[in-house]
């Protein structure tokens, strides 16, 4: 385990010296730093792929949606851009630390903790639910496919292609249906005491966040979250085959963003949906992680509209960074105290919009 020097420069608002090399600090790219289950992971997805070359047309591909080979493609296509594009975020935190959003004393190593504030058991836990998490998803993107046809959506023929105008319509309007499920799943997962205690509350052991706690949960958090969000979107909202892959990898790019714990115009995906009405930076989510009260604020996937609509936007340490890495709504709530509690927070109401 890396240790950070707790040596500082004047020059750079008291963030800390690194005096270790950025592969020092890195979380590997091997999955949850594990050599069997990244095994397992090529096993899946290798044994998915040779099914889909192998095996008869007409047997394993689905009418109405891509050939089974491009599920495959996009599948593995997705494990290599979340691997990259971790690296990509802690290679800017390291690499940056003007940029970070919580103070250098906050990340330092304490005691028998990693970076994120979590100790041995819980990185124990996280490890087994990470490869039921890896089962878990795989099964249920393939099942997905074969339940229900259409959901990857096959090649469009040339006098089918949407303009490029109605895809970008509907890339937003899916993006707004799923943060809207999200929004609900992930405020009732801090609501109902039952889903906090036994399923939210491992991805929240990372007090101090980086872009490897993103997909580091209880194994139902990350399935749920697939149904009510991905799901329910490509289902009410479907995108044509283009936009979907786009949609599919953009996630990735701003799930692992706002976990990263820099707030900037390295957040490549963040920075695109600045102009969304109440978008949001990373270091809104980060202040969602850093306590149990700070938790009651900032629920949604992306954008930032329904926190703002529902009550629960809040901008952290916003005033704490640099003026061009903050949005303008953040200036206008400046230190606003934090909101009252509605009858949205009861758990039986809170569960209404999902169910």
């Amino acid at each position: 385990m890396a240790q950070q020097s707790k040596e500082l420069d004047p020059e750079v608002k008291d963030y800390a010296v690194e005096k270790l090399r950025f592969r020092d600090h890195f979380s590997t790219l091997l999955l949850s730093g594990d050599w069997g289950m990244t095994l397992l992971e090529v096993a899946l997805l290798g044994s998915l792929t040779a099914a889909a070359r192998y095996l008869p047309g007409d047997r394993v591909n689905v009418a109405g949606s891509m050939p089974l080979k491009e599920v495959a493609a996009l599948l593995w296509t997705k494990a290599a851009v979340a691997r990259l594009y971790n690296a990509y975020c802690e290679a800017i935190f390291f690499s940056f630390p003007q940029y970070r959003i919580q103070p250098p004393q906050e990340h330092a190593l304490k005691e028998s903790k990693d970076l994120c504030g979590r100790d041995q058991r819980q990185l124990e836990i996280i490890h087994f639910h990470d490869c039921l998490t890896l089962l878990s998803q795989f099964f249920f993107n393939v099942g997905l496919y074969y339940a229900l046809p259409g959901f990857y959506p096959a090649t469009a023929g040339a006098t089918d292609a949407p303009h490029l105008v109605e895809r970008g319509l509907k890339l937003v309007a899916n993006h707004y249906v799923l943060s809207f499920g999200m929004y609900w799943m992930h405020r009732a997962l801090h609501v109902v005491p039952w889903l906090w205690d036994h399923i939210h509350s491992y991805h929240h052991w990372a007090k101090h966040p980086l872009s490897r706690n993103t997909y580091q949960d209880h194994w139902l958090d990350n399935l749920m979250n697939a149904i009510v969000g991905h799901g329910f979107a490509q289902v009410l909202v479907p995108l044509d085959r283009h936009t979907f892959w786009f949609s599919q990898l953009f996630r990735i790019f701003e799930s692992l963003e706002k976990h990263s714990g820099v707030s900037c115009y390295f957040n490549c995906a963040h920075s695109l949906q600045r102009w969304l009405p109440y978008a949001q930076m990373p270091h809104h989510h980060d202040w969602h992680h850093e306590g149990h009260k700070s938790c009651n604020y900032t629920f949604s996937a992306l954008g930032g509209l329904w926190d703002c609509i529902f009550g629960t936007r809040k901008g952290g340490r916003a005033l704490e960074l640099r003026p061009e890495h903050i949005t303008r709504h953040d200036v206008a709530q400046g230190k606003k105290p934090g909101r009252s509690r509605s009858i949205m927070d009861k758990p039986l109401f809170c569960l209404m919009p999902v169910v």
